[in-house]
């Protein structure tokens, strides 16, 4: 068991990917090797990197671990609701970075950082919780859900807005929680 809780493969080896990952900024190819060794082989980092699609962005189970974790690595420059202090909003339709509205885009922001202040979080965050930290950026978006390009249309169709003091259950069922 990790320390997060959460249940990875003995073999904690990237996950082969055919997502062409590129720093936000440079351009360069991202070196996923940079990654903590720790979370990088769980079910959630082996589909999105086949798919390109975060598999946590609708699983329940993932939102409270998200929200800790971009709270400790997030919110002193992006706002406690993604609101934006000295670096962008993350709640709203306005992207500084236009590729942040995939999934894909999002991630190579968060692991290979970006301008200014942005810089990387391979140190501090596994890939695993990267993609937490993406369900709950996902999750506190506050516009017209017809903007919300990372979702389905299904998905679109069920959005429920967040709500400031929205709780979630401890232990309810899905890929981050343990078997």
């Amino acid at each position: 068991m990790t320390a997060q809780g959460l249940f990875a493969t003995p073999d904690e080896s990237i996950p082969p990917t055919s997502m062409d990952l590129r720093n936000t900024d440079t351009g360069e190819p991202l070196d996923l090797s940079n990654a903590q060794k720790e979370g990088r082989n769980t079910e959630g980092v082996r589909k999105f990197f086949q798919t390109g699609i975060n598999p946590y962005i609708e699983d329940a189970s993932c939102l409270k671990p998200g929200e800790s974790f971009y709270l400790t690595s997030c919110s002193g420059c992006h706002g406690e609701i993604g609101e934006g202090k000295i670096g962008p909003g993350l709640n709203d339709d306005y992207w500084t970075y236009p590729k942040n509205t995939t999934d894909q885009g999002l991630f190579e922001t968060i692991f290979g950082g970006a301008r200014a202040q942005m810089g990387p979080h391979y140190d501090d965050l596994t890939l695993d919780q990267m993609l937490q930290v993406m369900a709950w950026v996902r999750h506190i978006y506050k516009d017209d859900v017809k903007a919300a390009t990372w979702l389905t249309a299904d998905q679109r169709r069920k959005f429920t807005p967040f709500k400031r003091g929205e709780t979630f259950p401890d232990d309810p069922p899905g890929l981050c929680k343990a078997p």
